[in-house]
Order: C-alpha cells, then sequence, then structure tokens
C-alpha cells in the first residue's frame, strides 16, 4: 500500500504524542498481545480532519495508523508487523434497525447483546497453489469466503497451464476467524417489534472475546454480500459488519471498573453504621413499604461465598428468593429494578418462556457451515448475574423442570442433536408467581394455591408472601407515596414538553426527596460488585453457634412421633448463604452474631408465612419440599385405611360413600375437609378410584 508521507508522519507524531507509553507496552509483549487502542477523541482533538475522514473512509486511515505504528521508533529490536489499530468510542453509533445503504463502507457502531457466535476456526488469506506441471508456486488473495485458485494459469513463463493445482497448506497464510450475531437489546425495544440483528466477523486477536449473552458496542466497517440464489446472484444484499475493535458494556462483577476515587467512596459508605437501611431503600424507591422483600432482595445482589472442595465438589453461593402474591403489589417492579442492577440480569416471564429458551436450545449454525450449535437462554445469558422470571405459575410443567438442575448445581446439561455439552449458569433466581384462584387464601397451604411443584419451592432460600390487606394507615401512607410519584412524574413531563413552563428544576427535586434513592444506582451497582471481588467473610464461632443453636431448636419441635419435621438442610444452608451475604453488605470479612441475627430473622419471616400448617399452626417443612403437610397425611391415611377396612368386610369390595364419611368423622375428619381429600386422593394421585354404577370408593392396586 502507498501512504501519503505527509499523512504518515501525522499520524506516527499523533501516535507518539498520545500513545507512546502504549506502544511501548505493545513492544514488549509482542507478539501475545497484537493490538493498540486508539480512543477518537484523541484523534478528534489532534486532528478534526483525520477523525472525519475515519468515519468516511475507514479502511483506508485504519491501514495508514497500522503503517505508522510499524514505522515507530522503538527502543526494543522488535517489528510491530502483525499490529493492529483498534479505534473505541466512535460517534457514528447507529441502532441496528436503522442501518441503510448509505452507511456502506462507512465506520460505524453497533450496541446490542451477541446471540450466537461460531467456533474459531482458521480462515485463508493468501493461498499458495502448487502448479501439478511444473511444481511452479503461485500465490493468490483470498478476500471473499470462496476459494479462488489462480485464473490466469500457472505464473511460470514456460508452463502458463491453468492447472491442475494443488493448494500448499504449510505456505499459506491464515488468519483465525469468527463469525457472530449481535441483537438489539430487549430494554431498547419499541412494544410489539421484533429484535433485529446482524451478522458480525472477527479476525485475528478479535476472536474468541465474545460470548452468547454479552452486551457490547461493536465498532466496524460495514460490508455487503449478495445474498445465494439456486438461478444465481441476488439483487439483495445483505449486511455485514466487519469488526475492528470490541467495548463491553455489561461487565461481569470482576471485570466493572472502580476508580479510586469510587473506591474511597465505596469505603466510605461502608463504614457508615446505617448501610442496611441505605441500601434498602435505594432498592426501588418508588416502591412504598416491603422492607423485609427489599432487604431480602439486598442479600441476593450481595450473595453468599462460592466454596469449592478438594474432591471437585461445588456449593453454589447465590441466593434463590421468589415472590408470592396477590396481584397490583409490584412484584414485576421489583423484578426489573433488581435486574437493571445487577451487572447482567436478564428479565424473562415465565408464560412466554419455553425450556429451551430459558436452559438451552439446538439450532443449526446459519452463520458457519451448517452445523447444529448450542443457543444460550436466559439463565445462560444471565451467568454471574441475576435471573427474573415472572409469572412463574404460568409455566408448563416440562419447562419448570428444567429449572431443577440450574437452581442447585447451576449447571445446564444439554443432550440434543448429537451435541452433548454442559453449560455454566451461576446466577441467582428471582421468581414471582401469583396464587391459583387470583387471591391468597390465608386458611389453606402455599403448595394448594401455587401451580408449582413443591421440590422446585423447595430450592428457594426465600419464599415471601405479598398480601394485599387492607389497613387503613398503610393504605394512606401507599396512596400518598404513589400520588406524590406520578405528581413528580408530571411536572418533569411538563417542563420538558412545554417551552412556556415556568415549573423550576430546584421545585422539581424539593418534590423529588422521597423517590430519589439514596445511593446511584451506578456507584450501588460499582458497590455490590466491589464486594464480591474483594470481601470473602468468616463466620466467627458465636455466630456458628446462633445458627446452629436455631436450626437445632427448630429441629427438636420435630422429634415426637406424630409431630412434623419443622425445618430441613437446605434452610440451613440458606441461613449460612444470607449470614456471608450480610457481612458483604459492609464490607466485612467476618460474619458476625449481628449477621446471625439478622438471617435467621428474616428466614423466620419467611417460615410463618409459607410454613405453617393451617390445620394445626406449627411449622411444617414438608408443605414447601412436598406440598402436604404432616397432618394431611396423617388424615390421608385414616382415610385410606377405612376405605380398605370396609371394602375388604364387603362382598363386592366397594367402601360406600357414607359408611366412609361417617368413620372420618368419628377419626376428627369433618366433611369439608373430606371431600378436599377425597379429590387429591382420586384426581391428583389416582390412589382411589369409583366403579362405574356405585356410590363407593375402591383403593386402585397400582404396581
Amino acid at each position: 500500500m502507498v501512504v501519503d508521507e505527509k499523512w504518515n508522519k501525522k499520524l506516527k507524531d499523533f501516535l507518539k504524542r498520545y500513545h507512546q507509553d502504549d506502544v511501548l507496552e505493545l513492544a514488549n509483549s509482542y507478539p501475545d498481545k497484537r493490538s493498540l487502542i486508539v480512543n477518537y477523541d484523541k484523534l478528534e482533538v489532534f486532528d478534526r480532519d483525520i477523525a472525519r475522514d475515519l468515519i468516511e473512509d475507514p479502511e483506508s486511515v485504519i491501514l495508514s495508523l497500522e503503517f505508522a505504528l510499524k514505522e515507530m521508533d522503538l527502543p526494543l529490536p522488535k517489528s510491530l508487523d502483525s499490529a493492529h489499530v483498534r479505534v473505541i468510542n466512535i460517534p457514528n453509533r447507529i441502532p441496528i434497525r436503522d442501518l441503510r445503504s448509505k452507511h456502506l463502507s462507512k465506520f460505524i457502531a453497533v450496541e446490542g447483546m451477541i446471540r450466537r457466535a461460531t467456533e474459531v476456526r482458521p480462515r485463508i488469506t493468501k493461498a499458495a497453489f502448487k502448479c501439478m506441471r511444473c511444481d511452479t508456486i503461485t500465490y493468490v488473495e483470498q478476500p471473499g469466503n470462496k476459494l479462488d485458485e489462480p485464473y490466469s494459469g500457472c505464473e511460470n513463463e514456460n508452463c502458463g497451464k491453468r492447472g491442475p493445482f494443488k493448494l500448499v497448506i504449510e505456505q499459506s497464510d491464515f488468519i483465525d476467524s469468527q463469525k457472530g450475531q449481535i441483537q438489539e437489546s430487549p430494554e431498547s425495544l419499541k412494544g410489539g417489534s421484533n429484535p433485529q440483528s446482524i451478522e458480525i466477523n472477527f479476525n485475528d486477536d478479535l476472536t474468541g472475546l465474545i460470548s452468547p449473552g454479552d452486551r457490547v458496542i461493536i465498532n466496524g466497517i460495514l460490508r455487503s454480500v449478495p445474498r445465494a440464489l439456486r438461478e444465481g446472484k441476488s439483487t439483495f444484499y445483505d449486511l455485514v459488519l466487519d469488526a475492528t475493535s470490541i467495548e463491553r458494556l455489561d461487565k461481569e462483577y470482576d471485570e466493572l471498573d472502580i476508580t479510586a476515587e469510587e473506591e474511597e467512596q465505596i469505603l466510605e459508605l461502608s463504614r457508615d453504621p446505617k448501610i442496611y437501611d441505605k441500601i434498602v431503600s435505594s432498592i426501588a424507591p418508588t416502591i412504598y413499604g416491603n422492607e423485609h422483600v427489599k432487604r431480602a432482595l439486598m442479600y441476593q445482589l450481595f450473595s453468599g461465598v462460592v466454596k469449592q472442595f478438594p474432591d471437585g465438589t461445588r456449593t453454589r453461593g447465590d441466593i434463590h428468593v421468589i415472590l408470592v402474591g396477590d396481584p397490583g403489589v409490584a412484584k414485576s417492579q421489583l423484578l426489573r429494578y433488581i435486574v437493571r442492577l445487577s451487572p447482567r440480569g436478564v428479565f424473562t416471564s415465565g408464560k412466554s418462556s419455553s425450556a429451551s429458551g430459558l436452559t438451552a436450545a439446538a439450532v443449526r449454525d446459519d452463520l458457519g457451515d451448517g452445523r447444529w450449535t448450542i443457543e444460550g437462554g436466559a439463565l445462560v445469558m444471565a451467568d454471574m448475574g441475576i435471573a427474573a422470571v415472572d409469572e412463574m405459575d404460568k409455566m408448563r410443567d416440562e419447562d419448570k423442570s428444567a429449572l431443577h438442575e440450574a437452581m442447585e448445581q447451576q449447571t445446564i446439561s444439554i443432550a440434543k442433536a448429537g451435541i452433548i455439552a454442559t453449560l455454566k449458569s451461576r446466577c441467582a433466581l428471582l421468581g414471582a408467581a401469583n396464587p391459583v384462584y387470583g387471591r391468597f387464601n390465608r386458611y389453606e397451604s402455599l403448595a394448594d394455591q401455587i401451580d408449582m411443584p413443591p421440590a422446585l419451592l423447595s430450592r428457594f432460600d426465600l419464599i415471601f408472601l405479598l398480601l394485599d390487606v387492607p389497613e387503613s394507615q398503610m393504605d394512606n401512607r401507599i396512596a400518598e407515596h404513589v400520588i406524590q410519584t406520578h405528581y413528580t412524574g408530571e411536572l418533569m413531563q411538563h417542563k420538558n414538553n412545554i417551552s412556556s413552563s415556568n415549573i423550576t428544576q430546584e421545585y422539581i427535586d424539593s418534590q423529588m426527596i422521597n423517590i430519589i434513592p439514596e445511593i446511584d444506582p451506578d456507584l450501588l451497582r460499582k458497590y455490590v460488585a466491589y464486594s464480591r471481588r474483594n470481601v470473602y467473610p468468616i463466620m466467627d464461632e458465636d455466630a456458628r453457634m446462633h445458627i446452629v443453636d436455631f436450626y437445632t431448636s427448630l429441629r427438636k419441635q420435630g422429634e415426637g412421633k406424630n409431630t412434623p419435621v419443622p425445618v430441613t438442610a437446605r434452610q440451613l444452608e440458606a441461613l449460612i448463604r444470607l449470614a456471608e451475604a450480610s457481612a458483604r453488605v459492609r464490607l466485612s470479612n467476618r460474619v458476625t452474631i449481628d449477621d446471625a441475627i439478622r438471617t435467621t430473622d428474616i428466614t423466620m419471616e419467611c417460615l410463618k408465612n409459607v410454613g405453617i400448617d393451617p390445620s394445626t399452626g406449627m411449622l411444617d417443612a414438608d408443605i414447601i419440599a412436598s406440598g402436604i403437610s404432616k397432618s394431611q397425611r396423617d388424615k390421608i391415611g385414616i382415610i385410606k385405611d377405612i376405605i380398605r377396612t370396609i371394602s375388604g368386610r364387603s362382598q363386592d369390595g366397594i367402601a360406600p360413600q357414607k359408611e366412609v364419611q361417617a368413620e372420618a368423622e368419628k377419626s376428627g375428619i369433618n366433611a369439608e375437609e373430606f371431600e378436599a381429600y377425597i379429590v387429591k386422593l382420586r384426581a391428583e394421585k389416582g390412589e382411589i378410584y369409583v366403579p362405574p354404577g356405585s356410590d363407593g370408593f375402591k383403593l386402585a392396586h397400582k404396581r
């Protein structure tokens, strides 16, 4: 390539002035590191004409920059022949759905979520062809996807034949290549529109940096590729972006950049004795009340400590929470707010999510050569973050069963289309569900009112009931808060949209006191990231003893012959995770007795709501674990014994309903309970049936 000397001198001057240290660092780590990152803003400050030409004619400017980089005087005896210049922060950011023909060959940036990525494979850039007649090697550049042979024939003047040729792999030039697909971020979509996507080409050291679920900005040159038809080439072209640099948007907790000033702010916040209340009030401040739920969501954000043991086993640190309650108690708003606070949050609704959409799907790879490939679902995309699933009760049973492994083992095993793989889903699950009959009935068990398998419910560390109970003082406070929130919104819209508005910003700020979070969401996100990155608490002896005493005291309630089991070891593990999260909130490497007390208080709050048998008033873990309390199970057993006894002494083996009900009443089972248990035994469990033409019961003989 011929480079203008004037440009070459200017670009060398630019690199020396702004990137001298970066070039030296690149030379030290070359060839392991092969890219120099250049900020567009610096280039624009240096020379506005070059910056403008970069947008209009990116290929020549980037090649000139790379040529200037190779020509620079280095103190080391090294040559940066294969080095690249990667330009970031370009202003020409265009939504994927707004890409048009006028953007072809321009330098643009697109923002979105990586939907799919192929394997990294070598692509030939210069092919060496050996003439089979005279053994002469002819080199042919390979700009496209189809391998071009030497059409002009052999380079040997004495031969000049047009083949046959043999490709010599050893003397050809290859480059790493990968294809990807970027899709519009779900939160940027307008109502009713489908997310649009564009294909991306990654080359050399940009390959292998992205994975499905990453939210990124891709800077590159927009190209067009003709659609292939059986009859020939089409007049319609598909858009492809040749990536020149990648900028990450949502970073995992370990990758978030925290400046020295922000770190000082974080440490100062952690020393505040009211840090717990400040964080709780910063979670969804537009929603009034629900303090205990927001406290649980705070613990979920900070999470417990992941343990890796020498035998290879892993214990999760993520805390799973489910909110069950009446309509209109702001469950969905809480879910959406937590997703925004998490560096990698994914929101989905149970009714519109399939098992493959939540976990992973096997799809034909239309980016590569048509092979089957794995496409990550919502739980994979939320890896190291939080997955919020609304309307969990509306999911189909087969979709719910897909969550079991993802919640406890935090992996997703796939065996589809000849692919056997295990994907990571190290995320905390935040669910929301409504009672089956619209509103919650406090006199019926939780499992009877939520259309969810008990085995799935038992995997949640905390289960909250959000009840809409009329109470004049609370209703008054909620009404005032909601009215104030809407009034503030009205003021902002009036000021922004009416030019003659006399409303001042000071007045708006004075009205927003109750709905502005005490801690800015961006700082809170970094506070959480700093804690998860740097704090690994160890439990004090008295904290350990408090949790053990709490657990054993609850277990003692179940020591009698006819008493239920109040809690299981799953609740004990949840206590440990919550105590560790409580210590992380104040950036402490010690779990103190105060953390243990906070943990047992919030756990007891949950158990009182969901683990109490309505007929006995005792704590019963079976309500969560199996869906039936011990008292219910005992009464079902009594009814089965009565049917067995009466049918055994009758000639036709049928136990008349009136006789069975009379005996049940003698055992303390009233008519309403009897009807409910008969329905459970017939419809749900299939353990009894009514023979045709009779008014009695028979036990079903199961094989």
